[in-house]
């Protein structure tokens, strides 16, 4: 709650009391990795989910958690990559567990196999971060536009359009859905439509309802413009969001497929500077 609130380091010492009490507590080790993830305090986090691998060995998402983490931090997907190898030779049945993590280090390696290989493990579950769900058909679509599938990827996108659409008229008033149809019509080209949703969505969800999600919404506007050639809002969003706690990360921008308009902008280069690890620097 603190969390969502935009007081994170309150909830975060919160949590760490609550730790203090019951020092094996699964749980809140993990709501304590999502505390710092969400501050990129990826040193400490690591730490956090080594100490919750103590405690359950054998857990598949922390695992996943504890590679996503240099991911994030330092653009190194080779620990994921190395758990994905060894969860399909041991237990290939387990993979749909870390699916929605698969697929983002497959994107981040622009790997299409890979990718489409963990959309198949994901089934019918949206992949998505905190209340915003991409569909099946717009990952399918961004596979596609990273694999330069021009005519897949706009297929994809329609069809997305067409489901995503339902939902904005079910919930007219829901950010979360009205941004993900902002980001097809992004990537179908329709640009007034995209810019008119993206904004909107940052309207019904601020930062004081919802600090988590309403950075998500700045960020999507963000992706939003990008995709659609407005390079000024796109980075004027980036750089707001980038200076709040959210999930984005320097891992993220740096690798993944969704940023690619923005490279080369020196505008977004230095915002995914600002947030390198000092080693990598």
């Amino acid at each position: 709650i603190l969390r969502r609130r935009g007081q994170h380091d309150e909830g975060l010492q919160s949590l760490q009391r609550a730790l203090d009490l019951d020092p094996r507590n699964y749980f809140t080790l993990q709501q304590i990795s999502a505390s710092y993830m969400y501050l990129r305090r990826f040193a400490e986090q690591a730490l956090v989910l080594d100490r919750a691998h103590a405690i359950q060995p054998d857990g598949l998402d922390t695992k996943a958690g504890r590679a996503l983490v240099d991911l994030n931090w330092k653009a190194d997907t080779r620990p994921f990559h190395q758990l994905i190898e060894s969860i399909q030779a041991q237990n290939s049945a387990a993979i749909g567990s870390v699916a929605d993590s698969w697929l983002v280090c497959a994107l981040a390696e622009r790997d299409r196999a890979a990718a489409e290989g963990a959309l198949a493990a994901l089934g019918q579950e949206d992949f998505g971060y905190d209340a915003v769900y991409l569909s099946r058909q717009f990952i399918e679509g961004l596979i596609a536009r990273m694999t330069k599938d021009e005519p897949k990827a706009r297929t994809a996108f329609t069809a997305a359009r067409a489901e995503q659409e339902k939902i904005v008229q079910a919930q007219p008033n829901y950010g979360p859905a009205l941004c993900v149809l902002g980001l097809i019509d992004a990537g179908l080209g329709r640009k007034e439509e995209a810019l008119r949703e993206g904004r909107r969505a940052v309207e019904l969800l601020p930062l004081a309802k919802d600090s988590i999600n309403g950075v998500n919404m700045i960020a999507s506007l963000a992706m939003t413009a990008a995709w659609v050639g407005e390079k000024d809002l796109a980075c004027e969003q980036l750089a707001i969001a980038t200076r709040l706690p959210s999930g984005l990360n320097y891992g993220q921008l740096k690798l993944l497929p969704y940023w690619d308009p923005l490279r080369g902008d020196p505008r977004f280069e230095k915002i995914v500077a600002s947030l390198a690890p000092k080693e990598t620097k």
